[in-house]
């Protein structure tokens, strides 16, 4: 089994997913970009954005499965 995403625009999509919901939680452009971030400011913002993430991710597959039927 292959880990990680199939098609290669997947990962540009996860990437604009991920800066849309870091954005709508307030988080600022120096942190997306590493700019004078403490890393461990990083561990405990990841973890909300990484949730979201994954909270979408499963609504889209639902919905997917749903309209499939």
């Amino acid at each position: 089994m292959t880990k990680g995403p199939l098609d290669p625009n997947a990962i540009e999509a996860l990437n604009e997913m991920k800066l849309e919901i870091a954005k709508e939680l307030g988080i600022s452009e120096d942190f997306m970009n590493n700019n004078n971030v403490n890393p461990a400011t990083n561990i405990f913002t990841a973890g909300p954005v990484g949730g979201l993430m994954t909270r979408r991710l499963v609504e889209m597959g639902e919905k997917q499965l749903i309209d499939e039927e």
